[in-house]
């Protein structure tokens, strides 16, 4: 099957973008917690970060090597960088040591402050993609973070007692900022280590977290109270559990903050008859928390959301280095796919989203309550929507929404789409998952949307949680 015909049926597919769009507007109450902070972004140029070297007298070769994915001297910073700038992939490590922060405030800077945090944005993307309600929860609330919400009345958090009210005018000013370090690099990019020439392969940033309230994931009670009282919440996004560590940094378990936060979505969940939980996986460092979540939190979930490094990282504590290495190796449809079919089975979830480079394929239980034709709309949707941030910068206004309307999918979309298919047909490809999306099995049903990939993005900051919430929401 030639990939021009593919092109043009999946551009046929792709119409139905603004209808689900239009769709939003029956959504009326989503959930977005745990986490908001402040996002201080900055593209890094390979001038800029020799720079950095320099003055810290640092050897590049040496930052090259491994180590734990925590930063706890300022050189951290520099080796996770280069970490991600070398394979071309997202992570965020955590800052641990309150000098490493005060070295990146005095001389990393920033090109722009944004919204930051899985809770933050999604709320902004779910309010201007035209929720009724959408519920933000903020550990920390002052005026600095509340310019970063949209100003509108359908984005709402907690006032001190309780009560709804538009996040973006309320300031809680006796609390703390909370910034982030968000690290971008282009594609081509390149260095001459050790003699050898790195060059970047893809686009992506490396988040560098100084975070005391999330790092604790700290619940705000008046929130807690908002949820229980409101009215028509259908939905609650779950993130943040990242930040955790165990133990945390005071001595206390993180295992049991993520049980206690558990315990307050199971309190919404009897408040709230039929409320579906989504748990949003992160690139989380601490291996005890990582097992916790895979454990306890993805099967206790209604949903789950992850990407190819963060299914890396599950593999790695479940105990199957050895597909972990072979995912690594081989980053792409086939392979991601048995992780996929494997996490799965692990977890007896109802519903899994992984997306990675061209590619969201979701797998759902057989007799799920959203038809699985539903379910790739809504990734559709999440892909124009996900594309328009990649090649706009934000989607903080709604003519930004469309602005990738129309657009063909990629090249390496298509081959990925028939990695799968080729895969679920045992060596002959699927022609209704190539031409459709959607296959249907013994075991479940599988939705797989091939993407519009934008060359030069402008940003890619809060991309799998605009990909994640979207195509959970917009399925209608």
């Amino acid at each position: 099957m030639e990939n021009a015909t593919l092109r043009s049926t999946w551009k046929s597919l792709y119409q139905v973008a603004p209808q689900q769009l239009q769709k939003m507007s029956q959504v009326n109450g989503v959930v977005s917690a745990f986490n908001a902070n402040i996002d201080a972004v900055i593209k890094v140029s390979p001038e800029l970060l020799l720079k950095w070297v320099a003055l810290l007298g640092a050897d590049l070769q040496e930052l090259m090597a491994d180590g734990p994915r925590t930063i706890t001297v300022p050189q951290d910073v520099l080796r996770g960088f280069l970490k991600c700038f070398s394979t071309g992939s997202a992570m965020e490590w955590l800052v641990h040591d309150e000098s490493a922060f005060q070295w990146m405030r005095a001389n990393i800077g920033y090109d722009r402050l944004q919204m930051g945090g899985q809770g933050g944005i999604i709320g902004n993307v779910l309010s201007v993609c035209g929720a009724k309600q959408v519920f933000v929860h903020c550990a920390s609330l002052p005026e600095q973070q509340a310019k970063l919400f949209l100003d509108r009345p359908n984005l709402l958090s907690a006032d001190p007692q309780g009560k709804p009210a538009p996040a973006a005018r309320i300031a809680r000013e006796a609390d703390l900022p909370l910034i982030h370090w968000i690290l971008e690099f282009d594609k081509g990019s390149s260095l001459e280590i050790g003699g050898e020439i790195v060059r970047c392969p893809k686009s992506n940033r490396f988040i560098a977290t100084w975070d005391p309230q999330n790092f604790r994931l700290a619940i705000d009670p008046a929130f807690h109270t908002l949820i229980q009282n409101a009215r028509g919440v259908e939905t609650v996004l779950l993130a943040g559990y990242q930040m955790l560590s165990h133990p945390l940094l005071d001595g206390a378990s993180g295992l049991a903050r993520v049980d206690e936060s558990m315990q307050v979505v199971d309190a919404w969940r009897k408040q709230h008859q039929g409320l579906c939980v989504h748990f949003e996986f992160a690139s989380t460092q601490d291996k005890a928390i990582r097992k916790h979540l895979l454990d306890h939190v993805a099967p206790w979930a209604d949903s789950i959301g992850l990407n190819e490094q963060e299914m890396i990282d599950i593999l790695e504590v479940a105990g199957e280095e050895i597909f972990a290495d072979e995912c690594r190796r081989d980053m792409h449809g086939t392979t991601l796919f048995k992780a996929l079919e494997w996490l799965f089975s692990y977890t007896k979830a109802k519903r899994i989203q992984l997306h990675f480079f061209g590619m969201y394929v979701t797998i759902q239980a057989k007799h799920h309550a959203t038809p699985i034709e539903t379910t790739r709309d809504g990734m559709i949707l999440a892909a124009t929507i996900a594309a328009a941030k990649a090649g706009t910068g934000s989607i903080e206004k709604e003519e930004n929404l469309l602005w990738a309307h129309g657009r063909e999918v990629a090249d390496v979309a298509l081959a990925e789409l028939l990695a799968i298919a080729t895969h679920l047909g045992d060596g002959t490809p699927v022609e209704d998952l190539m031409l459709t999306g959607v296959w249907r099995g013994q075991a479940f049903d599988v939705a797989a949307v091939p993407t519009i990939l934008i060359d030069k993005p402008i940003t890619l900051v809060g991309m799998g949680d605009t990909i994640s919430s979207l195509s959970l929401i917009g399925a209608r």
